[in-house]
């Protein structure tokens, strides 16, 4: 909810509130005002008289709050939402529906290099970041610090691969006298994008080493689940077998 709804909510209620106080005020000032002649005052009198100054009070100060804050200007109204924003946020909510929209602009910004010298360099960064993906939820410790570097890598890269894209498309456009100095801006961009990708793709391959080792056992080579499994299947296996033999009719005799 934004400053602004929240705002005219509260103006709401208060002035709601105060409404409703005062019609209970002066229900029971004349309440009081009509029954106290008739059975003189008593101690029901008395909690009549305090019931309606109580009320009137709490009329009052309602419509003191209502006027301290009507007097406020209201705050700007929130830019006009888009009803794609809208609707993607709504996608999102679901883990089926993050992944569909991941791939959505993942193909939206491989259609943007469509084209381009860097295209096969952005195709391997896709790769790497999928497969780090994977990897992630098992490097743990030190492995935890590497995937924040490479989330800020990739990131950079993206970025400095949009700008390569960009500069590309923009030298067919440029005078003959500069197309010279943006043509080797164009390759130095690209040579420092295809660096970094193979950087990052160093980085996976690092992180694949290290889930690797992190779930090799230290004893004889096997896991030791990989020993209870095999003890649990000869078990099984002598189980069945004595069953069978039990339930063999016996030889018969001669």
């Amino acid at each position: 909810m934004d400053e602004r709804t929240r705002y005219f909510r509260r103006l709401k209620g208060l002035r709601s509130a105060a409404r409703r106080w005062s019609v209970l005020g002066g229900g029971l000032t004349a309440a009081t005002a009509v029954l106290t002649p008739y059975a003189g005052i008593g101690w029901a009198d008395a909690i009549w008289a305090g019931s309606a100054g109580a009320s009137v009070a709490l009329a009052w100060w309602r419509f003191s709050d209502h006027r301290e804050l009507a007097a406020q200007p209201a705050p700007p109204p929130p830019p006009p939402a888009i009803a794609g924003a809208k609707l993607a946020a709504a996608i999102e909510r679901f883990p089926a529906g993050r992944t569909m929209l991941e791939e959505v602009r993942r193909q939206k910004n491989r259609y943007a290099l469509r084209g381009s010298a860097i295209t096969q360099a952005w195709d391997r960064l896709d790769r790497a970041s999928s497969t780090l993906s994977a990897l992630s939820g098992r490097l743990t410790g030190a492995g935890e610090g590497a995937v924040l570097e490479a989330a800020v890598a990739e990131e950079w890269l993206r970025d400095l691969g949009q700008r390569v894209a960009s500069v590309e498309r923009a030298l067919p456009l440029a005078p003959p006298e500069q197309r010279a100095n943006l043509t080797d801006s164009h390759t130095s961009l690209a040579a420092q994008f295809t660096e970094g990708v193979e950087a990052y793709e160093r980085l996976v391959a690092a992180a694949a080493s290290y889930v690797a080792e992190d779930g090799r056992p230290v004893t004889d080579g096997r896991h030791p689940a990989f020993a209870g499994l095999v003890d649990a299947t000869d078990k099984l296996r002598g189980v069945a077998e004595g069953l069978s033999e039990l339930k063999r009719p016996p030889a018969a005799s001669i």
